[in-house]
């Protein structure tokens, strides 16, 4: 089984803010893959299904973005599942609008709900769809300016740019998958 996160902060005054692209994309993913996210437990709305033929959890902490490792950290309880099984698709602004990229491990690169999730997991071996939503010209502004909504001429690319995140999302749970039971056979990762 696969734990997917979409990260953002809930409530509908956040709903199409930058910081909230994480929500987006799991909402969508979910939508395409029919899981119906109406499981509230564990701080977090989630609902499983399969895809590909991978048994997945599409999850959103309800808590705050700061605070997402707690929901993460419930969650991979209640399933029983391992960090190396968790992908969480989250907002980057060290990327501009419409790149993705893709990581396995590492650092939090200031983004506190990777950083939550890293400290409750004890590591930092989850992987990472990282979505690009750009950088404030004012980099003194940077907190302001993920809380904000897309602009009306961003929002024209937003829905490509979700599209191809759920193709990230499912290229790498498919390799999360190849990994992870290569890993079985050898016991090592």
């Amino acid at each position: 089984m696969y734990l997917i996160i979409g990260l953002g902060n809930p409530g509908p005054r956040y709903e199409l803010a930058r910081h909230n692209i994480g929500f987006l994309v799991a909402d969508n993913l979910a939508e395409k893959q029919r899981i119906a996210l109406a499981q509230s437990k564990h701080r977090a709305l989630y609902g499983e299904g399969e895809i590909e033929g991978c048994q997945v959890v599409i999850a959103k902490p309800m808590t705050y973005m700061n605070n997402s490792g707690q929901a993460a950290k419930l969650l991979l309880s209640a399933f029983k599942i391992f960090p190396k099984q968790v992908l969480v698709i989250h907002d980057d602004i060290d990327l501009p609008l419409g790149k993705i990229k893709v990581k396995t491990k590492g650092g939090d690169a200031g983004q506190l709900g990777v950083r939550s999730i890293a400290e409750k997991f004890g590591t930092d071996q989850f992987y990472r769809v990282r979505v690009g939503v750009g950088r404030p010209d004012d980099q003194g502004d940077i907190v302001d300016y993920v809380l904000t909504s897309f602009t009306e001429a961003e929002t024209r690319l937003l829905n490509e740019v979700i599209e191809e995140a759920i193709t990230k999302v499912e290229e790498t749970l498919m390799e999360m998958n190849k990994r992870n039971n290569k890993t079985e056979e050898n016991e090592e990762w």
